[in-house]
């Protein structure tokens, strides 16, 4: 997801958007225990997605 789409996100959607993603994450992990994943560069990008839209949040804080 680019910047761009992630600042036109309210609040709310962004913590929901964390925790979908704090979900996903954790299942990739769990998979990727079990049987390797075909691509587990999927973990590195859910992650930096996880820290793009808390970021985006931080800033918020900031700003108000």
């Amino acid at each position: 997801m680019k910047i761009s789409e992630i600042r036109e996100l309210t609040d709310k959607e962004l913590l929901e958007r964390i925790e979908a993603e704090k979900e996903h994450l954790s299942r990739l992990k769990m998979n990727h225990a079990i049987t390797p994943l075909d691509n587990p560069l999927q973990i590195k990008d859910v992650r930096r997605n996880i820290a793009r839209f808390a970021t985006e949040l931080r800033q918020r804080e900031i700003n108000k």
